[in-house]
């Protein structure tokens, strides 16, 4: 399993830094939301036990772990790994954007910025190298995606349907289903995808 920490890097202050802010935005939020550490595991499909570990600052959870935590909170990825609540204007410098998944080959994403608007409010800087694809298990209902591919052709599934978005095109979809971004071409392909996730009532 692809961790946060192995795909932040190798600094060992960030890691630490990022491990111990996960920490203590699950646990603040989670008691923001007045859920138990069993109703919040219930929720995000989790277990009790990886929640203590991951409030403890004691594990290094995937990254499906953590959006599956994000998404039970009603929170984008980008809250609960904030070590800083900044002022209503946040500039992210490109070296402070996050890495979340990337493989050998050179397929990557970025979480460039996110915010709460009223539910979290994401942007992503992708790139999937030919013959690569990343896996997405469905997101709550009323989430929505939206793709802008820069270049190389996507293969986007949705629901088990296909659809091929070349260079320069966009696309927009419900994400509540699996979906999978794959590159069947000989080209990478770039994108930028934002995700929209309704907050929790």
């Amino acid at each position: 399993m692809n961790s946060i920490i192995q795909n932040i890097g190798r600094n060992v202050s960030d890691l630490d830094l990022l491990t111990q802010s996960l920490a203590r935005n699950v646990k603040r939020w989670r008691t923001e939301r007045g859920f138990t550490l069993d109703a919040l595991a219930a929720r995000a499909g989790v277990s009790r036990g990886m929640l203590i570990q991951i409030e403890q600052a004691r594990t290094n959870p995937s990254l499906g772990t953590v959006v599956k935590i994000g998404d039970a909170l009603g929170i984008s990825i980008t809250t609960l790994l904030d070590y800083e609540q900044g002022p209503k204007v946040r500039i992210v410098p490109p070296e402070q954007a996050v890495r979340l998944w990337h493989t050998d080959a050179g397929s990557y994403n970025r979480l460039l910025a996110g915010t709460e608007a009223p539910g979290p409010l994401e942007m992503w800087d992708w790139r999937l190298m030919p013959g690569e694809g990343s896996l997405s298990d469905p997101h709550p209902t009323g989430t929505v995606e939206l793709i802008h591919v820069t270049r190389g052709e996507l293969a986007l599934t949705v629901d088990g349907v296909e659809y091929r978005v070349p260079a320069g095109s966009s696309a927009s979809f419900e994400a509540n289903t699996p979906h999978t971004y794959a590159n069947a071409g000989d080209v990478p392909v770039e994108m930028v995808m934002a995700v929209s996730v309704p907050g929790v009532h």
